[in-house]
């Protein structure tokens, strides 16, 4: 899910509920709120996500600075990624199909694969050109960070129990609700004040299309924006970006919830003197910690993967009718919402277009403008 990866990277901090479970001490190994246990050695630390190691949340400015250090460093890796991806779901293809067969020894038609599409945009615009509209997305994701640690320390979240299959079930979907909950408050507010600059970037990188340059920088583009659509033309694609951030978090930590807390058994352990004998707490548990990581692993990629339309149209309607080409008949309509954005394509079937960076087979109700 590379969407966009801006959303992609949004739905990476939806996560963090799930992640945040996949690692906390088991049962037995975790210690009454009056009477704390020893501090674990630095593996068990690690294993667990105690306070003290990396992504612990400590709060203090360095490891913030770290974060948004790292965060600023990804965005930067991906952005070509997810460049190519906003050209093909705007509708984008420069280069026709080529002639290709699949799995059955069929002769199909294939589009572009990411590879050719970045090429093409380097002999455009050169090197530099992968990375339009990089400037507005950068300052979006960190405002996202910032926002979202700022939070943490504002609105402290409480001691979060894991969820057992010892619990009964109203008392383990209490734990998981409350910590979604407290996930979801803090997605939804950085994604409302990062989505200006979210809008910004996207505006940047379509001009690709009509080689257009009205988009040119963070300030100018502020200002074309508000006198041209006012207050509300910053939060255009807001509702499907916040509705597919919600979806996915409650559905990612229900499903590894339930799979975790009643199909995965906490008793499971290593055989007694396998592996050098190692009878440790940390260790007792090392199968079933592993069996987590890997659900909660799969549950992302399943529910991003549903919920990869809202990320199209949310995008899709960031770029509608703000006079850009790409935003324009015949690459686009002009759409009066959200609803019949997602309508259209679906009517066309092309809630997915942008999904696969790879193998782009043409499909029989697409329609394109080429260059």
């Amino acid at each position: 899910m590379a969407g966009a990866g801006a959303g992609a990277g949004a739905r990476g901090g939806a996560a963090a509920g799930v992640e945040a479970r996949a690692r906390d001490p088991p049962a037995a190994a975790r210690a009454h709120p009056r009477h704390p246990r020893p501090a674990a050695p630095p593996s068990a630390r690690r294993m667990d996500g105690a306070p003290g190691g990396l992504g612990a949340g400590d709060g203090s400015p360095t490891t913030e600075a770290l974060f948004v250090a790292l965060g600023a460093g990804v965005t930067a890796l991906s952005h070509p990624l997810l460049y190519v991806k906003l050209l093909i779901q705007v509708g984008h293809e420069p280069m026709p199909p080529t002639l290709g067969t699949n799995v059955l020894g069929r002769k199909v038609l294939y589009l572009p694969s990411f590879f050719t599409y970045a090429k093409h945009i380097v002999q455009v615009d050169g090197k530099i050109g992968l990375f339009r509209g990089l400037s507005p997305r950068l300052m979006s994701n960190m405002l996202s960070t910032v926002t979202r640690g700022s939070m943490k320390k504002a609105f402290p979240p409480d001691e979060m129990e894991q969820v057992s299959n010892k619990d009964d079930m109203k008392t383990s979907l209490k734990k998981v609700v409350k910590e979604t909950s407290y996930e979801m408050m803090m997605q939804c507010v950085s994604r409302m004040l990062a989505h200006p600059l979210h809008v910004i970037s996207m505006r940047c990188m379509v001009q690709f299309v009509g080689r257009e340059a009205k988009y040119s920088g963070v300030l100018s583009s502020i200002g074309k924006i508000f006198k041209e659509e006012g207050l509300l033309g910053f939060f255009v694609g807001l509702v499907p970006h916040l509705l597919g951030d919600v979806v996915f978090l409650w559905g990612c930590n229900l499903l590894a919830h339930f799979i975790n807390a009643y199909l995965v058994d906490d008793s499971v352990s290593d055989p007694p003197g396998g592996l050098g004998g190692d009878q440790s707490p940390g260790s007792q548990f090392s199968q079933a910690l592993a069996i987590r990581s890997y659900t909660k692993f799969v549950m992302g990629i399943a529910v991003s993967m549903l919920t990869y339309p809202f990320l199209l149209v949310g995008d899709l309607m960031a770029v509608n009718n703000c006079g850009l080409q790409a935003g324009l008949p015949p690459y686009s309509p002009v759409f009066k919402s959200w609803i019949h954005c997602w309508k259209h394509l679906s009517v066309q079937g092309q809630l997915f277009r942008g999904s696969s960076l790879l193998f782009r087979r043409v499909s029989s109700g697409a329609c394109f403008a080429t260059e």
